[in-house]
Formats: structure tokens, sequence, C-alpha cells
């Protein structure tokens, strides 16, 4: 898929203003991250304000991301060979552990063009090859998928409604969903099932603490 006319400076953006790192429950992975937050939310506002663009979750190695990644790496059978989606993938991080799992496809799904950005640079970093788009899934039916990923997608009202809708139509139809979140404000709880458990290291700056309980759930 060729990358929107943006494209170019969005990668420019994101090359001067992260380093390539290592998320601390996943180390086998690399990513473009911002090493601070509060600098590059100023600097998106201040330099990219007339592009309307969204805050940059791309930056950062949200707890839930990792913890399905790490939950793909461990346990590879849940998607070798068959066809991913990652919803609101951010980083690209569980779309890369996904391909790194041997999946046979992932599409990596944001709104945000730098998000996708960042994909096409980390993906490039981790030697992985992940298809983006950047049209808006939850708004139809959902697209055929072998497995649905989820990482830290509850934290608004409106956004977890059309996300639980989504995936419930996509179990319905066959696919497993597999969902990544620390029980974030409008998670659906009672709804799923739990997998799997971590204590993940994030930064006081982002959260509410130095590790955060978060858990992988299936729907």
């Amino acid at each position: 898929m060729s990358a929107p006319k943006e494209a170019p400076r969005a990668e420019a953006f994101i090359a001067a203003n992260t380093r390539p790192l290592t998320p601390p429950l996943v180390p086998e992975i690399r990513l473009h991250l911002a090493e601070e937050s509060l600098p590059i939310w100023q600097k998106t506002e201040e330099e990219l304000g007339e592009m309307n663009v969204p805050p940059p979750y791309w930056a950062f190695a949200w707890a839930g991301g990792q913890a399905l990644a790490r939950y793909l790496l461990d346990t590879p059978a849940l998607v070798r060979g068959l066809s991913v989606i990652d919803l609101g993938s951010g980083s690209g991080l569980t779309a890369i552990a996904a391909k790194r799992s041997g999946a046979a496809k992932v599409l990596a799904a944001d709104i945000d063009a730098f998000s996708l950005a960042a994909v096409r640079l980390n993906a490039a970093l981790n030697s992985v090859e992940v298809e983006t788009t950047g049209e808006d899934l939850l708004a139809s039916a959902p697209e055929r998928a072998d497995v649905i990923l989820v990482g830290d997608l509850f934290y608004e009202r409106e956004l977890a409604a059309r996300v639980t809708a989504y995936i419930e139509q996509a179990a319905a139809s066959g696919a497993s969903v597999l969902i990544g979140d620390p029980k974030r404000s409008y998670f659906p709880v009672g709804r799923f099932t739990l997998a799997a458990e971590y204590q993940v290291p994030v930064t006081r700056e982002l959260e509410d603490a130095e590790i955060k309980r978060t858990s992988v759930w299936r729907l």
C-alpha cells in the first residue's frame, strides 16, 4: 500500500523527535519512541497544529500494547500462518509482534497518518512487513481476518462502544479477538475472559504508576 502524500513530513518529524528504544516488557522489538512525554506533545501541537494532527499516541509503548505483544511473542501459535488486523495500531508494536510470531498477513489500522508513518518506520526497524490503512474500520462491517488485536482502546466512551461493537461482530463471523488493556476508564468489565496478566513498567508522566498491572483478554 502506498504511503499518503504527508508521509515524508510525518516520517521526518518522527525521526527528529524520537529514538529507537525497546519497550521494557518486549525487549525483542525496537520502536521509534519519545524519551519524554511533554516535549513531543508540545511539538506536535506547535509544529503540526495546522494539520489538525491528533496527540502523539504513536510515540509511546502503552501498557496494553506491551502486554499483548508479550503474549503474542510467548504464544506464537495464536497467529502463526493467520491474517491479523491490529486496530488503533499506534506505534505498531502489536502488529510487529504478530508478524514476528509468524502471522501470514498483518494490517495495522489507524486514522492518524503519523501513526501509520510510525508503523512503517518501526516495521522497517524490525525487518518485518506490515500493511497499513488509514480507513476508519470501525465505521463499517469488520473486514475478514482470522485474528483481531486491540491494545489500549477503551480510554474514551464513544470509542470504547464502537470498538466493542466491531469486535463482537468480528467474533460472530469467526475471528479470534485478543485485547491488551489495564482496565482503562471504559473497559467493558465482564465481557471478556482473562488470558494472561503482566506487571508492565510504564512512565508516571503518562500513567498513574511506574508499574501498571495489565491483562490480555479474549472475547
